[in-house]
């Protein structure tokens, strides 16, 4: 009930701003690009010198700022550029379209940073980070090869379970619990290579922001965070080609004008070849292994005219892992986002998106030369997401639209491959789900130094037919299967609703700045999720189903509350925040012990509803400026669930729940050609499941646990240091041609970082008369220094 009598109030504000709309002043609007190859410029400042009116550009490159009669210069900054000055009369409205040209700086005026100098204190919006690509650049990474998601886990609240694990998590939040959008389309799984790399091609990504709480209207569907991906548009001015070629894979782009400054096209692939590599060596058995990726992301847009313009965007992407004669397997993700930008008039713009999204996963078993299936699973969407941004005034920016989305789920099909089989073709039926939502939000300037956000999410799914649905009887003890109850059966038509839900989910956030070097913000927001993971997180494969919320499983609801404080020093040169969090959940997935997710008609009957709760404090100390530039990030957190049946019902750790997790990141420029880096990351060890005794069965002891125990041990901390160094080519002004070397060593102590612990028999020490002792087995995905080197260039 408070969080409806919230989303009242935030209305009832919002309903009052209209009067705002009616002021007598003036707006000076337009878009603020890159002067060298024509990409708009996301998040620049924009104000009137001598005031404290000012704006920041959207994800778009425009601003509208209002002023009153008069004449003022019009200041543009954006870090890395040159500022520009633009003297105005306001007794009119204006536009502008202004060219930001890159700076030529010294060593010692070198910044790093992915936002405008004072952001960390001045922006109203906390727990959110935005990484530029020349930061990711410098991170130290595998094979040399530098990496989007390997590079925001080095952010504070941000981990993963180990090497070799697809995804990352959140502040205490599952993987399937992050919303990871490219170009607003959904990504369901954004790993290549079991986690080692993702599927954000560096040369075509434009700008990286991770949403952690305090998440606004606009974005809604997952509970734990959201990584929004923008691609570059593409050189309007010239051709440009770039790429890499390393230990493992290599990687070109092409991007040009069609139109010079009015129409661009913008394509990048990426393909590994250790397969080539590799096949002289493998045996004839082996000869037909597969184990590589490749992925392909390509862009083209259009100025219609100065208020409208069109992007087609999409991406196409797949591994391969395994022998033939023995297994395979396969995923991908394909996307496709078509966009409108139209600028109605100077305080009313909006982007209407329509996007596709495919993944799926196959996985193919070789039992003997006649005994073979396949086994494949997939979801679509199909999302229309109309958004309208109104500059009302100086003080207040109202966001407002909505989005349907349609899910088309195919759980689990199996296929025989070979004529000798005894496997039946078997496919679990699809099911459908139709998700909508409304939203506005108001970005509110109270005072001097008090910064509103506040919103509100109204969104409601819909399980729906052509689907059969069971009941289930209650289970004999909390932990253990339900079965369906016989004659439960009930059959939906096509379009028929089985079950619906609502959620209305209130946004809010707070800033309060006692300078321009101190702050202090608060905020909270409610999130509702209707799509689940079913995965086990123990596996170190991308073996995914999702499932729609159902008359049989409840959406997950969760909700965070934040407090920060944020201080600049020295001129912006340093940066440091300390945030502290809390987040309660409900309608979490948890499985009985032995449950079976794939192929299982009745997989409802083996899940079981969990709540949850993660909370922590989060600190983050950042040098900006100068040769020797870098951050400090810590984490203190805990992330538990309750499950009846499980742990005597009481609160366990999750299998991702790390308490301690430290990371260092520092880059030197040693001259204007050599820089190093380094990166060392620590952090507590995962909990794991150990049995507590063991049962005998025809001789052999199998590990076994009471009490439905879970989670009751962790396995040994982990720890690593990475390094690498770049050597630029010799710049010579009359030429476009650059490069750069880098040369790298991944885990450069080469510690054995483990991945998970499993148990057998210890059949080295039998038993006197007994089962022989269970002994552990420690499983790392990398135990080795792995140096690498890899050439990049650009013309």
């Amino acid at each position: 009930m408070y969080k409806t009598r919230l989303s009242l109030l935030i209305l009832s504000l919002l309903l009052s701003l209209q009067v705002l709309g009616q002021t007598k002043d003036y707006t000076v609007s337009g878009f603020i690009k890159d002067a060298t190859n024509g990409e708009t410029l996301i998040g620049a400042t924009v104000y009137a010198e001598g005031t404290t009116d000012g704006v920041v550009t959207n994800p778009y490159g425009f601003f509208s700022l209002s002023l009153k009669e008069g004449e003022y210069n019009i200041i543009i900054k954006y870090i890395g550029y040159k500022t520009s000055l633009q003297k105005v009369i306001l007794d009119k409205n204006q536009k502008l379209s202004i060219e930001l040209e890159t700076m030529d700086v010294e060593l010692d005026e070198i910044v790093v940073t992915g936002e405008r100098e004072d952001a960390n204190v001045s922006d109203v919006q906390m727990s959110t980070q935005k990484m530029d690509i020349e930061t990711i650049l410098k991170v130290p990474a595998l094979l040399g090869e530098v990496d989007v998601i390997k590079s925001i886990q080095l952010l504070p609240g941000v981990s993963t379970v180990g090497e070799g694990a697809t995804g990352f998590n959140v502040r205490g939040g599952g993987i399937g619990q992050n919303l990871v959008l490219l170009d607003e389309a959904p990504v369901f799984n954004s790993s290549h290579l079991f986690g080692f790399f993702s599927v954000f091609n560096p040369d075509a990504v434009k700008d990286v922001k991770l949403i952690k709480g305090g998440i606004p209207a606009q974005y809604g569907g997952r509970i734990s965070s959201i990584l929004d991906v923008r691609m570059k548009e593409g050189n309007s001015k010239k051709l440009q080609v770039q790429g890499g070629i390393g230990a493992i894979f290599s990687r070109l782009t092409v991007e040009a004008p069609i139109i010079k400054d009015k129409m661009s096209f913008l394509i990048a692939g990426r393909r590994s070849y250790i397969d080539i590599l590799a096949k002289p060596f493998l045996s004839d058995d082996l000869a037909g292994s597969k184990f590589n990726f490749w992925d392909l992301t390509a862009k083209i847009n259009y100025d219609i005219n100065e208020n409208n313009k069109i992007f087609l965007s999409g991406y196409w992407g797949r591994d391969q892992f395994g022998s033939s004669t023995v297994f395979n397997s396969s995923w991908g993700n394909v996307t496709g986002t078509f966009r409108w930008n139209h600028l109605f008039n100077d305080k009313l713009f909006s982007n209407i998106t329509f996007y596709i999204s495919d993944y799926d996963y196959a996985l193919g078993v070789s039992q003997n030369d006649t005994d073979s299936f396949n086994w494949d699973s997939r979801v679509k969407t199909y999302s229309f997401k109309p958004e309208f941004t109104w500059y009302v005034g100086k003080n207040n920016t109202i966001t407002f639209g909505g989005q349907s989305i349609i899910y088309d789920f195919s759980p689990g099909t199996t296929t025989a491959t070979s004529g000798g089989t005894e496997l039946p073709p078997f496919q679990l039926q699809n099911q459908y789900g139709w998700e909508n939502a409304l939203y506005i939000g108001n970005d509110q300037k109270v005072s001097e130094k008090i910064t509103l956000q506040y919103g509100v999410r109204l969104s409601s799914f819909t399980y729906m037919g052509p689907v059969t649905t069971y009941d289930y009887q209650a289970a004999a003890t909390p932990n253990t299967r339900k079965e369906p109850v016989p004659g439960s059966e009930r059959v939906y038509d096509d379009w028929e609703p089985v079950e619906t839900y609502y959620s209305v989910e209130p946004r809010f956030a707070m800033k309060y700045q006692f300078n321009e070097r101190n702050s202090i913000k608060a905020s909270y927001n409610h999130m509702a999720q209707y799509i689940h993971l079913i995965s086990n997180t123990t596996a170190a494969s991308p073996l995914d189903v999702w499932s729609p919320s159902t008359n049989n499983i409840k959406p997950q609801v969760g909700d965070q509350y934040a407090l920060g404080y944020f201080k600049n020093l020295k001129d912006n040169t340093f940066e440091l925040s300390t945030e502290v969090y809390y987040k309660p959940m409900k309608n979490l997935i948890d499985y009985i012990d032995g449950a079976d997710l794939l192929l299982n008609q009745y997989l409802e009957g083996d899940l079981l509803n969990s709540t949850g709760q993660a909370y922590g404090l989060e600190l983050y100390l950042k040098k900006n400026k100068g040769r020797f530039t870098g951050w400090i990030s810590y984490t203190l957190a805990r992330s538990e669930q309750k499950t009846d049946g499980i742990n005597l019902g009481e609160y366990y750790p999750t299998r991702f729940d790390q308490a301690h997790n430290l990371t260092v990141s520092t880059f030197y420029d040693i001259n204007e050609r050599w820089s190093l880096s380094g990166n060392f990351s620590f952090v507590t060890g995962t909990p794991s499941t150990f049995p507590t005794n063991q049962i005998q069965v025809q001789g052999y002891g199998i590990p076994h646990n009471v009490d439905g125990v879970r989670n009751n041990q962790r396995i040994p901390y982990y720890h690593r240091l990475d390094i690498s160094a770049t050597l630029n080519g010799k710049k010579k002004p009359e030429r476009r041609w650059e490069h750069y070397w880098v040369f790298g060593f991944y885990n450069t102590y080469a510690r054995k970082n483990p991945y998970s612990i499993y148990f057998q028999p210890d059949t080295e020490r039998p038993g006197q008369g007994v089962p022989a002792p269970n002994q552990a087995i420690q499983l790392s995905v990398i135990g080795t220094i792995i140096p690498s080197v890899s050439f990049n260039f650009k013309w």
